[in-house]
């Protein structure tokens, strides 16, 4: 069985080092693109896997469109090489509409494929992939008026990807959350917001009715004071030992219905943290394109 693994950009010693860590073999290095014949795995710092994917001989443009039809309506190409050849292809095939995503849309639920051309007559191709973007990168319609930092897109993109977000009236907690990225976000979905934070949030925020600023430590919470949160959302810097301590005792408290954080490392990254970060109950672990050196943690329907 053939998986590739396409690395997070910039981030291909992470990816090789995750691999590495798991026991998959690499037999081939195309660009980003790592092949492996390993068993599979969940890969954090890939932008994008391809589960199952095939090696097809093709003596043609033509014939390697009617390949790719044959198995799958959208398609999304990966071109580290042969790029006039691989675009003459993608012409052939059926038109996938990849448009900026507006304000609370999330990501098309259609099957999205991955393919390249390893050398000019042969294509590796997965009809199945881990992200519902194109190369793992969404897109989207920025606001730049509104929220009072781009670290809202990094929420965004986690709720595309799940295509699932807070809705009216559940009640969200956003840790560490001065000046209020995630909070302007969370409010906008109609969710109550509590967002804490030694520092205030951005005064563009105290209008917002739905938003109620606690000052003090994310850490000095008791889960068991604050209550039961649909939503528990942390950007918070911390080193993740930290952080995987905070967002530990409250799942175990079972005050959290789903748990949105950012792992964010410094200097090295510490595998064996995001190792543990994944072994949490129902835990996912991925890299998002808003991401920087830092991975994002979701836990859905822990209670």
């Amino acid at each position: 069985m053939t998986t590739a693994y396409l690395a997070a950009e910039g981030f291909e010693r992470e990816l090789d080092d995750e691999l590495a860590r798991a026991g998959v073999a690499v037999g081939l290095h195309h660009g980003r693109l790592r092949v492996s014949e390993s068993r599979p795995v969940q890969a954090a710092w890939a932008a994008n896997t391809w589960w199952e994917a095939e090696r097809i001989a093709v003596s043609s443009i033509g014939h390697a469109a009617k390949e790719l039809r044959r198995r799958q309506r959208n398609w999304a190409s990966y071109t580290p090489e042969h790029r006039g050849r691989a675009q003459l292809i993608a012409d052939k095939l059926p038109h996938v509409a990849a448009r900026p995503l507006e304000l609370g849309e999330v990501a098309p639920d259609a099957p999205l494929g991955s393919w390249t051309l390893l050398e000019r007559d042969l294509v590796l191709a997965a009809p199945d992939c881990s992200s519902p973007f194109p190369n793992g990168v969404p897109r989207f319609v920025e606001d730049r008026e509104g929220p009072p930092s781009r670290a809202y897109l990094k929420l965004w993109e986690t709720f595309a990807r799940l295509r699932r977000q807070p809705g009216p009236g559940e009640r969200c907690l956003d840790l560490g959350a001065a000046p209020g990225g995630w909070t302007w976000l969370l409010a906008r979905t109609g969710a109550e917001v509590t967002a804490v934070d030694r520092a205030p949030l951005a005064p563009e925020l105290d209008q917002l009715t739905n938003v109620t600023w606690q000052q003090g430590s994310a850490f000095a919470l008791d889960p068991d004071d604050v209550g039961g949160v649909d939503w528990w959302c942390s950007d918070i810097i911390a080193y993740p030992d930290r952080l995987l301590d905070l967002a530990t005792r409250w799942l175990d408290s079972g005050q959290v219905r789903n748990l949105v954080c950012t792992v964010k490392f410094q200097g090295e990254t510490d595998h064996e943290a995001a190792a543990r970060f994944a072994a949490l109950p129902g835990a996912q672990l991925f890299h998002l394109s808003q991401n920087k050196h830092e991975l994002t943690c979701v836990v859905l329907d822990a209670t």
